[in-house]
């Protein structure tokens, strides 16, 4: 363990000083040492047809309902008796900007509630978990941490809380601290791991309440109930001028076609939200790949008709983004990850693996460049996946387009000057940033509502806010059932796919039917060909601009919460207008309406997908 986790530490430039000062601002509901909450129907899962799977494996937290919280009356607040709660947090995903804040406004609200209560920070991780190594949190402490970047003040490790002897690891430490809560900040896969860990906990007796808090800078854990993540604001606004930076260079030069891979996992939420505010020529999205089938060589020839058709204009430089989960979409990459998997699985030595490999993916191992071989054959993460950062897409991409440029010359179909390249991987450069503003605010919120849902004894939950686009006074405060979120992968993705694996929270992709997508599918033609570069800057925290939002977040619609309460008050309103008494042709009208709401929703429960095409050039 790092020795100088926790420690107090001299901020060194004033923009750290000036940072620490910040106070974010509070919803109404969040501002007093109380909340009400307020309970609603019973949930089901994320996909329906995984329900009967999630409740078989957590019957104790399964169907929980919504939470809402908001202010409680002055005289129910002064008469609520408040002990002394003792609660543990730890960071459990990746760093990203803004876990600090959660964890500062955690401590706000638990001593608001008693400032007799006492928070404990894992130091270390989840190994710190499983080997009971605290530190008190006090404001002292967390004076040169507020509003800063990493995860310093605790650390990370191995992001996981997965086997029997992990859990019972946790559980042990959860009874020898006595602890009323323990808070899991992290992503996807920690946010899993949390709800395997409230359930087991339930089983085996255990008061302490677990609660997750959706914190990683890939923005993939979203849902109806999750609007986006903590930390995805501030990295996509580091890496957005980081991208912008090098389209003017390239124009500048007018010579070099920039290959930039993003951070961001499976999903291509980081590459997609910084393409918006960047406008590179070129955006390859792991969701189009992945949904139109598209080959290696299928996507090398599309970037190569783009280059071609900005030569034609008398254009030889360019931008072409990517995600770093890309080379996982395209269906015969995934293939042989997936082989590979396998044989780490089983414990083959790396030397031996590609002499063990089928005779279709040896054939296409062997064709791809010696890096990306050896990159292919790294260990897995800790959630058995690749590791995509260490694969070099971007360079793979780069080589097969000049290879192909070079084809084309010599066959007399391209006539421009030869194709040069610069690769980049803007990955690290942003986690450790200083949150936004946005991600302060929207990490603090989340810390104080964690305390809340503690002590109303909610366990197997995720601090939520709704309505995040509107300023903070608007936002909608809640908690949601971490089950509701799950739901089990298929072997197929056709009619009758059978379930199969454990349930769990997924990555969920970009929205292809979204009004953000509708967006750059607009502009897709004019980033191409026009160079219609944007300069964001960097991250304002005063003045013009400090308060800008992702702009997939306040293009979309995304105030679950809300509309929840819109279908109640109609509901309400049928309920109050068909009563048994009402006219038979009311009744039948309602009956009438009911059927075909019902056909509707039945019908959109089991969507069809359509393929949609990467690019279209004339």
């Amino acid at each position: 363990m790092n020795a100088d986790f926790g420690a107090p530490k001299e901020l060194a430039g004033g923009l750290q000083h000036r940072r620490a000062l910040y106070q974010p601002p509070l919803p109404p509901c969040l501002q007093g040492p109380t909340v009400r909450a307020e309970y609603g129907d019973a949930t089901t899962t994320i996909d329906p047809t995984c329900a009967q799977a999630v409740a078989q494996a957590f019957p104790h937290t399964f169907g929980q309902p919504l939470v809402s919280f908001v202010a409680p009356s002055a005289d129910a607040a002064a008469a609520e008796e408040r002990h002394p709660i003792r609660v543990g947090v730890v960071f459990s995903g990746r760093q990203s900007p803004g876990g600090h804040n959660v964890v500062w406004g955690l401590h706000d609200a638990l001593k608001a509630y008693n400032p007799q209560s006492v928070l404990y920070g894992f130091v270390g991780g989840t190994e710190g978990l499983f080997a009971n190594k605290t530190l008190v949190l006090t404001d002292d402490v967390l004076a040169s941490y507020k509003n800063q970047g990493g995860f310093d003040l605790l650390g990370r490790s191995i992001d996981q809380i997965r086997t029997t002897k992990q859990v019972n690891a946790a559980m042990t430490t959860c009874r020898s601290l006595n602890l009323d809560g323990l808070v899991i900040i992290g992503g996807v896969t920690s946010n899993s791991d949390a709800a395997q860990l409230a359930e087991t906990l339930i089983q085996n007796n255990c008061k302490t309440k677990v609660v997750g808090v959706p914190v990683s800078l890939n923005g993939d854990l979203k849902n109806q109930f999750v609007e986006t993540t903590v930390g995805f604001d501030t990295v996509c606004k580091v890496n957005s001028q980081l991208v912008s930076n090098v389209c003017l260079d390239a124009i500048s030069a007018g010579k070099y076609y920039y290959f930039v891979r993003l951070m961001g996992r499976k999903a291509s939420h980081v590459a997609f939200e910084c393409a918006l505010q960047s406008h590179p020529n070129m955006l390859i999205l792991g969701e189009e790949v992945a949904l139109s089938k598209l080959t290696l060589m299928e996507i090398i020839n599309k970037i190569c008709d783009g280059v071609q058709a900005r030569a034609e204009l008398g254009k030889y430089h360019g931008v072409l983004v990517i995600p770093e989960g890309l080379i996982e979409s395209i269906p015969e990459m995934y293939a042989l990850i997936q082989e590979i998997n396998i044989l780490h699985n089983n414990n083959v030595p790396v030397a031996e693996m590609s002499s063990q490999l089928s005779p279709w993916a040896a054939a296409l191992f062997q064709f791809l460049p010696p890096f990306i071989r050896r990159e292919l054959l790294l260990h897995q993460e800790s959630d058995n996946s690749a590791q995509l950062s260490q694969i070099d897409t971007e360079q793979l991409l780069a080589h097969l387009v000049e290879t192909e440029m070079i084809k084309r010359t010599k066959e007399g179909r391209y006539k421009g000057r030869k194709f040069s390249s610069v690769c980049h991987f803007f990955g690290y450069q942003a986690r450790g940033s200083i949150p936004s503003n946005f991600d302060c605010d929207y990490a603090y919120a989340l810390g104080r509502i964690s305390l809340h849902m503690i002590t109303v004894g909610l366990t197997g939950y995720m601090a939520t806010v709704a309505n995040l686009k509107d300023p903070v006074d608007k936002w909608r405060c809640a908690a949601a059932p971490l089950t509701a979120m799950m739901s089990v992968k298929r072997h197929l993705r056709g009619p009758g796919a059978i379930p199969i694996g454990r349930p769990s929270i997924h990555p969920s992709p970009i929205d292809l039917k979204g009004k953000a997508y509708e967006l750059l599918r607009e502009k897709a033609s004019s980033f191409l060909l026009d160079d219609f570069y944007r300069t964001p800057g960097g991250i304002q925290f005063e003045g013009p601009g400090s308060d800008a939002k992702p702009i997939t977040l306040t293009i979309e619609n995304q105030d679950y919460m809300g509309d929840i309460e819109i279908l109640k008050e109609y509901l309400g309103k049928v309920r109050t207008m068909v009563k048994p008494g009402c006219s038979r042709e009311i009744l039948k009208a309602a009956i009438s309406s009911m059927v075909s709401v019902t056909d509707v929703l039945t019908v959109m429960s089991h969507p069809l997908n359509t393929e949609l095409p990467l690019y279209h050039f004339k």
